[in-house]
């Protein structure tokens, strides 16, 4: 069984739905992972000056407090499947660059480990994304060659590859992510609970 997501590094509730759907299927060997790029923010600079509150309550239309006061329920969301979310440290900015890494190291079978490593650096340890120093220390880290790396990063390699992922996005009519394909046939939408993906699952294995 394959399940596909689309997410973006900087979707704090793909890492949630992520870390769900890994407990849903603890238990299974037969469920194969792809993720896809999806760019949250596609007109966010390259990195934004400020804190997280101030750019969401310019952007999203409501109050610093407001915004702190979201941070706040969504660290605890995290906080409940063991994720240490830190807004004060965020470093927020467009995340085109490391989705076109991702998809080299999707080519080079290390896709899933890039995801899951972009995803706790910007939650977890405040790194900025589009520091090309540090997307290259996590290409090495999984096994990717520096060289290779750096000529993606200095040019518009796998820009194309993005581009599919995102216009496959708008043909399935996904408005936001995460959102995940499962089996080919089921889409979900959102972190949800880990009872809906098991549901899904046992939906799936009831008719095979």
């Amino acid at each position: 069984m394959k399940i596909a997501i689309w997410s973006d590094f900087v979707c704090p509730f793909c890492y949630i739905g992520k870390r769900h759907l890994e407990a849903a299927i603890k238990d299974r060997t037969d469920i194969e992972i792809e993720f896809h790029s999806y760019e949250l923010d596609p007109t966010a600079p390259e990195k934004v000056e400020g804190t997280m509150e101030e750019y969401f309550a310019e952007h999203k239309g409501m109050s610093v407090d407001q915004a702190q006061s979201m941070f706040n329920q969504v660290t605890q969301m995290a906080n409940n499947v063991d994720l240490d979310y830190h807004y004060e440290t965020i470093q927020h900015g467009n995340t085109l660059k490391p989705h076109r890494l991702f998809q080299f190291a999707k080519e080079q079978g290390k896709g899933n480990e890039f995801m899951e490593l972009a995803k706790k650096a910007y939650f977890i340890e405040g790194k900025w994304l589009n520091d090309d120093d540090f997307l290259v220390h996590i290409a090495e880290s999984i096994g990717l060659e520096e060289a290779r790396v750096r000529e993606i990063l200095t040019s518009n390699a796998y820009l194309d590859a993005v581009r599919l992922d995102q216009a496959q996005a708008v043909e399935i009519g996904v408005q936001g992510v995460p959102f995940f394909v499962i089996d080919e046939q089921y889409g979900v939408s959102g972190a949800q609970p880990i009872e809906v993906f098991e549901q899904v699952l046992a939906e799936i294995d009831a008719k095979s």
